[in-house]
């Protein structure tokens, strides 16, 4: 499961980017992204999409993605790889290094531990 396989149709995005936009109770252990103010980092990730002219890029609000401690998160597919973004200017990095020069943030990334 999970790997691509030569007769899977081409990707329809390049990037889909899915922010977590979960919300709990005020005062739930875990904590939420939308209380830690996912939902505007998402509504300013779709709108700097578009200035970018990142035109095969999909920016979409997630559920629960199950890193609510560690939130705000992002995950970005197809590489699957997941970030922690609290500013616009994480925003602004996820953006222009990961989507637009493929490269990665490991400062912003989740370590492997929380992942598993």
């Amino acid at each position: 499961m999970g790997e691509r396989r030569a007769d899977d149709p081409p990707h329809y995005y390049a990037a889909h980017i899915f922010v977590c936009c979960n919300r709990r109770p005020d005062g739930h252990p875990r904590g939420s992204c939308a209380a830690k103010g996912s939902e505007k980092l998402r509504d300013y990730m779709k709108v700097r999409a578009k200035e970018l002219g990142l035109s095969r890029v999909r920016v979409n609000m997630a559920g629960c993605l199950d890193r609510c401690e560690h939130g705000p998160c992002v995950v970005i597919y197809p590489e699957d790889v997941w970030y922690r973004v609290t500013s616009t200017a994480d925003i602004d990095a996820v953006l222009e290094v990961h989507v637009v020069r493929g490269e990665r943030l490991p400062d912003l990334m989740l370590p492997p531990e929380i992942r598993e």
